[in-house]
């Protein structure tokens, strides 16, 4: 939607079930990223863009600074405000900055006519998200939604992505959150090589089952599970339900009512089929 002055655009929540990094390969950040599978999720965030003299962001009505979207109105040659909203948990895993940033280019575009196409609006989105260092791979799935697979990194025409057919309700509880730039910034070899573990064995066998047991292993053989997410994991498999962790946060995400199946207060959402859209 736009009048002129302001547009609104959508872009879906992402939980991450495993990945590799690969940013070695090239120099530019718009064909580097990460390998792995996750989730797109109804619930996730709408942002408005409207011309103004300087650039501001305000999430959840509060001002703040998301370095990814700055990066992309840089990288677009605007100042605007943006105002964000979310249901979702920050820095838990959901994928929020780089939703914000596509959004954010989506809505710009509209409103600056900048005469983007949706790749080359990915591909701005993704290179704030990487430089940020708030994420490798989560703008890529939500432009493309489902249970996204990326096969190999980076923005199109660059990446190369496939997907698990799968729909049905989702369920998360997260207690709190893990530092991305921490992670994906240290010593990464072995969490790379359990993700091109949990990527081999999701492709030898592409269904949402393979995709949730990839995703517990590898969190495991990471070492990122904690024990308030190994206590929920486990009480969901428990209860005849299937649970993992969303990459990075100390979330726990389960299909269908596996969560509130096994006592807690979790909320939902749905996967959501459809990219990152204007409104």
């Amino acid at each position: 939607m736009s009048d002129g002055e302001s547009a609104v655009a959508f872009a879906p929540g992402h939980v991450t079930g495993f990945f590799s990094v690969d940013t070695g390969a090239t120099e530019a950040a718009v064909a580097s990223g990460s390998r792995g599978a996750g989730v797109a999720l109804s619930a996730g965030v709408t942002v408005t863009v409207t011309r103004a003299e300087n650039t501001g962001v305000v999430l959840n009505g509060t001002p703040t600074e998301i370095a990814s979207v700055r990066g992309v109105l840089d990288a677009l040659g605007v100042t605007a405000r943006v105002t964000a909203e979310t249901p979702l948990p920050l820095g838990a895993g959901f994928g929020v900055s780089g939703a914000t940033a596509l959004a954010a280019a989506l809505a710009a575009n509209e409103v600056f006519g900048c005469g983007c196409s949706e790749n080359e609006l990915v591909q701005v989105a993704h290179v704030a998200d990487a430089e940020a260092g708030t994420g490798l791979g989560d703008v890529v799935a939500q432009a493309r939604g489902g249970l996204p697979v990326r096969v190999e990194p980076g923005a199109p025409p660059h990446g190369s992505l496939d997907g698990v057919p799968a729909s049905g309700r989702i369920e998360y509880v997260s207690f709190g959150g893990l530092s991305t730039s921490d992670v994906i910034g240290g010593e990464t070899d072995a969490l790379s090589a359990a993700g091109a573990d949990a990527l081999a064995a999701l492709r030898a066998d592409p269904t949402v089952a393979e995709f949730v047991a990839a995703s517990r292993r590898f969190a495991r053989a990471a070492g990122l599970v904690d024990a308030a997410v190994a206590d929920a994991i486990a009480a969901v498999q428990a209860a005849g339900g299937e649970a993992a962790m969303a990459m990075l946060g100390r979330t726990v995400f389960a299909l269908g009512t596996g969560l509130s199946d096994a006592g807690y207060d979790a909320a939902s959402c749905a996967i959501h089929h459809g990219g990152a859209s204007l409104r």
